[in-house]
């Protein structure tokens, strides 16, 4: 299940974040940065307004002084923060500074924030693990200066997301995401993802929390819930915005990708080893058509079908055009919303034509009840209201 994240800077907007659906309410203060610090009476205020009802996280920005830093997260999380959010230094030390928090780990839920348009060093993860934190986030510096996506691809981010998941740590992704990117990084089972300007007035993380941004980014994000109210469930735990497909108009929609021609490596024979060669891709998808504003809530974005194509690519030699085929037609109709997938893959390399295959699968109706496993996050996310 992947959470939703909103960064807020007052009582007010954490009101609206409440009363919208957010996961988990986020303390920060944009005007300082990408990690800006509120102020630990604001971090009190928040957590008083939410009351329990979702996990608080709150920014912190650590000293360098270990000692100091020990003390700041000490009181940022008796302030009220569940989670406790901070960039590990980036000097040679660093490991030692995470070692030396370790001890905060074992009551304290410490998140690192790594930026991707930083070039970060992946290996921190380890040592992040070994010192008991609960996560890592991969977020932007620079804010304006391009959304998270720009700096790493949709498949990158999905093995960001696995090697965190392969060590035990829960992961995030945040860095100036917009309401398309939504659908594109659900494919990487991230645990959270974070939001500010998204959520605000004409995009601008400075200005305040616009309700109607909040709204249609928790309707992009379905939450884990199948219990309907009235079924005995606390229906105060379940986050809004995920609506069955049985709640769709029924009519279909064909969202195409056609055409698109990329270098694979691919092929049986071992003359096709070690170099590319063209591959031509048309993809079809049956995509249950949603009533609603003229928004990403009523599309399914062909970006999905790219992005599966690059993540499949990406994981180096295939050898045969019916793999990619079946990899692609399983990809896709992971979304709820698809019913009916028809892959066709052409080599065009081999013959003056193209050769290749073309395949039709449909919805198994296994995959209408498939719902992640809870994450630790999802667990703190559970409110008695």
């Amino acid at each position: 299940m992947t959470l939703m994240l909103a960064s807020v800077l007052s009582r007010a907007e954490a009101e609206i974040a409440l009363a919208r659906g957010a996961d988990i309410v986020d303390c920060k203060d944009p005007a300082r940065g990408a990690l800006g610090a509120l102020a630990l009476s604001e971090v009190a205020a928040v957590a008083a307004t939410v009351a329990g009802r979702r996990p608080v996280s709150a920014v912190v920005e650590l000293p360098h002084d270990v000692s100091h830093a020990r003390r700041v997260i000490e009181e940022t999380a008796a302030a009220g923060a569940t989670f406790v959010k901070f960039a590990p230094p980036a000097t040679p030390d660093a490991a030692e500074v995470i070692a030396a928090l370790a001890s905060l780990a074992e009551t304290i839920r410490l998140v690192a924030v790594l930026f991707a348009d930083l070039a970060p060093d992946f290996e921190i993860l380890n040592d992040l693990a070994r010192a008991g934190f609960a996560g890592a986030m991969l977020d932007t510096a620079h804010k304006g200066k391009g959304r998270l996506i720009d700096y790493m691809n949709v498949g990158a981010l999905a093995d960001f997301v696995a090697r965190c998941r392969a060590l035990g740590l829960q992961a995030g992704l945040a860095g100036a995401l917009e309401p398309p990117d939504v659908p594109r990084l659900l494919v990487t089972r991230a645990d959270v993802l974070g939001f500010r300007g998204a959520l605000c007035a004409r995009g601008d993380r400075r200005r305040g929390l616009d309700a109607q941004a909040v709204t249609l980014i928790r309707d992009l994000i379905p939450c884990a819930a199948a219990e309907k109210p009235g079924s005995g469930a606390d229906w105060s735990l379940i986050a809004q915005g995920y609506v069955e497909p049985s709640d769709f108009a029924q009519a279909v929609d064909c969202v195409f990708l056609r055409d698109y021609v990329v270098p694979v490596e691919i092929g049986a024979y071992a003359h096709e080893h070690g170099h590319t060669q063209r591959v031509r891709f048309n993809v079809e998808a049956e995509v249950l058509r949603a009533d609603g504003a003229d928004d990403m809530r009523s599309v399914f974005s062909y970006d999905v079908i790219m992005d599966a194509i690059k993540t499949i690519l990406a994981a180096g030699h295939i050898e045969l055009v019916e793999t990619i085929a079946e990899r692609l037609a399983e990809s896709v109709l992971l979304h709820a919303r698809v019913r009916a997938v028809t892959v066709q893959v052409e080599k065009l390399d081999v013959a003056p034509g193209a050769v290749g295959v073309k395949i039709r699968r449909a919805r198994p109706k296994s995959l209408d009840s498939v719902r992640a496993p809870a994450s630790g996050f999802a667990d703190a996310a559970v409110r008695h209201d």
